[in-house]
């Protein structure tokens, strides 16, 4: 389910700290409905605190956020995440089709049991990652690459409105990086997809806004980024040097 009024998540002037150290403030956002957002910020910066807000995993101590029109934790089963790490052991005995299935838990009237319905959106979703081939395996053979497919049909198994992924590809190399963010770019026509990435240039060959968080939040177009920028954003010398991906973007060498 979208929001009526087209905007998918709604933050006003929101603040947040961890004891006396303040993390978020005075934070303003909105994703609309269809966006490819790049949401991008230092280490420390509040990329992860932001999520967990969004995510309804904590509750701001000031202003406002909805997802969905509604409240984060309401909204919950129309929001697909992507973890930066998996949250099991890469060693644990479980195959591909079974961790995908995971996604599917609590969307129907029995727990403890998997639907016909739930398989096939499991199938559904691994085909639509490419991952097919390897449902069978164990999750502790597949490469970088191919386990961040198989977190991505974890997500969309449950048919979210919202995706949101933090850092996809920051243990896969450049070229496998290309074809996740090609397959997100192709996800992006029908899903509203918000990305955290460290690689501003490279992610602005792909999304339509940059929001850059460094405990206060701007947004940028896309054309609008620049070297001035980036340092302004990451406080340190960074020159831009050509990238090669599709999309043609820069990439930034810090």
């Amino acid at each position: 389910m979208r929001s009526d009024a087209g905007t998918v998540v709604d933050i006003g002037q929101v603040r947040f700290s961890y004891g006396a150290a303040p993390v978020l403030e005075d934070v303003d956002l909105r994703v609309a409905d269809g966006e490819f957002l790049g949401l991008v910020g230092p280490n420390a910066g509040g990329k992860s605190t932001l999520l967990k807000l969004i995510l309804g995993l904590l509750e701001p101590q000031a202003g406002r956020i909805s997802v969905l029109g509604r409240s984060p934790r309401q909204a919950r089963r129309d929001v697909g995440y992507v973890p930066q790490y998996p949250a099991f052991p890469r060693d644990f005995p479980i195959s591909v089709e079974d961790v995908v299935l995971m996604g599917r838990l609590g969307l129907g009237p029995v727990v403890g049991r998997y639907r016909a319905e739930d398989r096939a959106a499991a199938d559904a979703a691994l085909t639509e990652v490419e991952a097919r081939d390897f449902r069978h395996r164990q999750i502790g053979t597949l490469s970088g690459g191919q386990l961040q497919r198989v977190l991505l049909a974890r997500a969309l198994v449950g048919e979210p409105s919202l995706l949101i992924l933090d850092e996809p590809t920051a243990n896969i190399d450049q070229r496998l990086e290309g074809e996740i963010f090609e397959l997100l770019a192709e996800l992006n026509k029908r899903l509203t997809i918000v990305v955290v990435s460290h690689d501003i240039a490279f992610i602005s060959g792909y999304v339509s806004r940059v929001a850059c968080l460094n405990r206060t939040l701007v947004c940028h177009r896309t054309d609008d980024i620049d070297g001035q920028t980036i340092s302004e954003l990451y406080g340190e010398d960074v020159r831009l040097i050509s990238h090669s991906h599709l999309h043609g973007a820069e990439h930034v060498d810090a």
